[in-house]
């Protein structure tokens, strides 16, 4: 009996009708005789309410005590779950995430899966239940909760898939699967029916919140199929697999959520100075990107951050390196993405004309096999995204 694992995301968990459609996708997944692990997001806006609570109670919050109490939006979710799949007639068990024997590193908020002990899980699926799993969440070695991060529910559900070596899995959500561009900045986008795993991770790290990246990178590594598809229609969906189409572009990002930070210090530059603030961001764990030094004599760094990052760094500099000047820049990144497309000269062509044609500042331009990524200067309309896209694909 082939195993499948469905993992529903916020939105389609968000109220009891809706829970209802879930348990609708489920049945026909165990009517047809599958081994049906479910992997299920908070509901709704539950975790942005609970970090607005946290924030009403600390600007900063303890990283553990919050982690325990934003993994309690996955709980809610599976225990209603499987409530009403068990009053429907079908087995269900539902398992957090250390029961369900997620084991992760001791970083908090943004924790990584080390490994899982399935034996619960398959022992439960060998007794017919539905697992139903509590996604985002783990144990770590200190036996305290963590959570792996906005969309960490993704990678649950691929990590479990890879484990348990299931036939595929499926990533519902309200669309019906990758387009190739945000259809809320561009009404021109359209569906993909295919991606390699690398276009997804390109487009995954450039900010579309389509898939977590670190699921597409176990999906990867595991060679597990995954289906990103809509709770509420029957569409085919995205598929993202190991297979390459070249040549052509299959997606275009625009992430307005970067801010640009230029840091200067009139000192004479140190390479010491520079691995000091350098090794503070990673001890943070702020994803600094785009890290550059421009200077040989003093210290001059530039990078970008998530926004949701900045308060963070703001009071690293202001608490360690109050020494240094630091400017801020809320900006535009867009990233054109497709397998080959760094010897279509098309592409790079195209792009320069629409830049040109709209008189757009540029602070960086990186170009790879698979991905063109321009930086702007300041936050640039969604009509520049919809004229590259008419362009381009």
């Amino acid at each position: 009996m082939d195993t499948v694992v469905l993992k529903f995301g916020g939105s389609s968990v968000a109220d009891n009708i809706k829970l209802n459609v879930v348990a609708e996708k489920i049945k026909s997944f165990y009517e047809d005789n599958k081994k049906v692990v479910v992997v299920v997001s908070a509901q709704g806006k539950t975790t942005d309410g609970l970090i607005k609570e946290a924030m009403s109670l600390s600007s900063v919050p303890n990283e553990r005590e919050l982690d325990v109490l934003l993994s309690c939006g996955e709980q809610i979710s599976m225990a209603k779950l499987a409530i009403l799949l068990n009053r429907l007639g079908m087995p269900a068990i539902s398992l957090t995430g250390w029961q369900a024997g997620i084991f992760t590193n001791n970083t908090n908020q943004d924790a990584i899966i080390e490994d899982i002990d399935t034996s619960r899980i398959e022992k439960e699926l060998d007794k017919g239940q539905i697992v139903i799993i509590a996604g985002f969440q783990g144990i770590n070695s200190n036996m305290d909760i963590t959570t792996l991060g906005r969309g960490g529910s993704d990678t649950t559900a691929v990590a479990i898939a890879a484990k348990l070596k299931a036939e595929k899995c499926y990533i519902f959500s309200d669309v019906d699967g990758v387009y190739t561009a945000d259809p809320r900045q561009t009404k021109v986008a359209k569906k993909i029916n295919t991606l390699s795993y690398k276009e997804m991770l390109d487009i995954a790290d450039e900010g579309a919140k389509v898939l977590h990246n670190r699921c597409v990178e176990v999906g990867e590594k595991f060679n597990v199929p995954i289906v990103a598809k809509s709770t509420f229609n029957s569409n085919e969906g995205t598929t993202i697999n190991n297979k390459i189409e070249g040549g052509y572009v299959k997606n275009i990002v625009k992430n307005d959520n970067i801010q640009y930070v230029h840091i200067t210090s009139k000192e004479k530059y140190v390479l010491d100075k520079f691995n000091l603030i350098y090794n503070s961001f990673i001890d943070q764990e702020l994803n600094v990107k785009n890290l550059v030094n421009s200077s040989e004599d003093t210290l001059d760094i530039s990078f970008t951050i998530p926004k949701a990052k900045f308060n963070k760094l703001a009071n690293l500099l202001e608490n360690k390196f109050e020494e240094l000047e630091s400017t801020y820049l809320d900006i535009t990144r867009i990233s054109i993405i497709g397998n080959g497309i760094m010897s279509n000269n098309n592409v790079l062509n195209k792009t320069m004309d629409v830049i040109k044609k709209n008189q757009l500042d540029i602070i960086s331009m990186e170009i790879n096999e698979t991905k063109i990524s321009v930086m702007f200067k300041k936050v640039i309309p969604d009509e520049i995204l919809e004229e590259l896209h008419k362009a381009l694909i």
